[in-house]
């Protein structure tokens, strides 16, 4: 990970941008030899006390050098991973070239959230696993930094005031509602609205984002850059409806039947949050990674004594699991005053499903990993109150059905930790509220609405999307799902 200061990385940037415009035009091994432009962060000393955003930012001559380090390629194969289509080539080359404008209009052409997108998207194994200079160096870090790209015109344009509203074509008399606003909600709507087509979001929340603003941390997803994106649809004439649970406020059916919507899209997400099935999880001091984050973000439990759902304070935490919700919360309770956080992970660092980047700045951090460990029991004292938790040490054994090697217990290999707050990040389901109020509505073993290719479920004129359909995945795989269903809502109703 980069050490440098921000200035230092805009001094050498400056410096190989010069050199870079004196060499013009560029061979592919020229592009080849161009160093990868590390993203410029705060000090992990300092942002382990703060929320602010860790990552900073590219310098004007950070993104234009970067962007030349791009080939070019013919075939786009970058194009392939992205699962919204993204111009990835065009708006690279567009930068390369300095035209700003010109690349945050190609990516908006997909993409309504692009600041989002390009900080917690995991292009590591989307768009980079098949960039060509990444192949080239047989290294994926060395991938041109394509999400780091899509942050900075998005920001750029952000902060200079002159976002323009996509174009919407004449009203079609048509209505859409949209159940939830997280990614995949709003990127259907964001294509639908500009089919033409009345949308309506309902939002079970008082704040719009979904996952992005109740699950994913300021440090790594600012809220204001969420609210500013949920605004552009604003303007484009969504209308956004908060404290609506539909199956309680009204059922979905009723939105058809009774208040007139052509069509559905539901992108209730996955909230329902796994537990292990453990003894000691009824203890106090125990939480969902969900309800912890929730807390934490949606309701500002960072602000001391002003929070209305405040977080009691822990000295020593452990988190289980090894996913990025797990490193959202290890990083969250560590600046909500943590003097020690134990990240349990029953696999190794190689099998371990978080971003490279986010485990990176987790250990920088101080977060202790205890990786081929798992929680066995929770330990109370006599006042029902956490006292520590029993982990059993593991082995690698053979693959399971995913690929990765199967952890297999070490006989005899207990010990004791000492915390007085554990955090469950195992993953988590589907709200079964709109199955328990959708007669007709069909879903699979896991609790997941079943839906064709076209994102269609068994309802006529009901589409779904993200994770109410995927399970738990990312914010770029729901908004794909989001823009597939959005095609098919808009051909159903030309």
């Amino acid at each position: 990970m980069n050490t440098l200061a921000p200035e230092e990385l805009k001094a050498q940037a400056d410096s190989l941008w010069a050199d870079i415009q004196a060499r013009q035009p560029l061979k592919p091994a020229d592009r080849a030899k161009i160093p990868v432009q590390p993203m410029p962060s705060q000090p992990a000393d300092v942002r382990r006390h703060n929320i602010q955003e860790v990552a900073l930012g590219y310098s004007e001559s950070q993104a234009l050098v970067e962007a030349n380090r791009c080939l070019q390629c013919a075939n786009s194969p970058c194009e392939g991973g992205c699962p919204v289509k993204l111009p990835i080539r065009q708006f690279v080359g567009a930068i390369a070239k300095g035209d700003f404008d010109g690349a945050i209009g190609l990516i908006k052409t997909s993409s309504l959230l692009p600041a989002v997108c390009g900080r917690v998207c995991p292009q590591e194994s989307q768009c980079q696993k098949f960039c060509t200079m990444g192949k080239l160096h047989k290294d994926i870090s060395k991938s041109v930094s394509i999400g780091n790209l899509e942050r900075y015109v998005a920001d750029r344009e952000r902060l200079s005031g002159k976002a323009a509203v996509p174009n919407v074509a004449a009203p079609t008399g048509k209505r859409v509602a949209v159940i939830g606003s997280g990614p995949g909600s709003l990127a259907c709507a964001a294509d639908v609205r500009r089919a033409g087509h009345e949308v309506t979001i309902f939002e079970a929340f008082h704040k719009f984002g979904g996952v992005m603003v109740y699950g994913i941390p300021e440090f790594r997803l600012p809220k204001s850059i969420v609210a500013a994106e949920v605004e552009m649809l604003r303007r484009m004439g969504v209308e956004l409806i908060p404290n609506f649970l539909v199956g309680r406020s009204c059922s979905l059916l009723d939105l058809l039947e009774k208040e007139g919507y052509d069509a559905i899209y539901i992108g209730t997400g996955a909230g329902l949050p796994h537990f292990m099935g453990i003894e000691g999880e009824q203890l106090v001091g125990v939480f969902s990674a969900n309800e912890y984050l929730t807390r934490a973000n949606l309701m500002r439990a960072y602000e001391r004594g002003k929070a209305a759902t405040p977080i009691p304070e822990s000295k020593n935490v452990a988190v289980l699991g090894g996913g990025n919700v797990a490193m959202d919360a290890a990083r969250t309770a560590l600046r909500l005053g943590a003097e020690n956080v134990h990240l349990i992970y029953r696999r190794s660092m190689q099998e371990i499903p978080a971003r490279a980047e986010e485990v990176a700045h987790a250990q920088e951090e101080g977060i202790q990993f205890h990786l081929l460990r798992n929680a066995k029991r929770i330990l109370g004292d006599e006042k029902g109150l956490v006292s520590g938790i029993e982990c059993l040490c593991y082995e690698l054994g053979e693959p399971d059905a995913s690929g990765r090697r199967s952890p297999v217990a070490v006989p005899g290999s207990e010990y004791v930790l000492d915390v007085d707050t554990v955090i469950v990040a195992i993953g988590s389901g589907s709200n079964p509220l709109i199955r328990q109020t959708t007669p007709g509505l069909e879903f699979d073993a896991k609790g997941r609405i079943v839906c064709d290719d076209k994102c269609r479920t068994s309802l006529p004129r009901v589409f779904a999307g993200g994770d109410i359909v995927l399970g738990s995945a990312t914010v770029i795989k729901a908004m794909g799902q989001g823009r597939v269903a959005a095609a098919a809502i808009n051909e159903l109703l030309k």
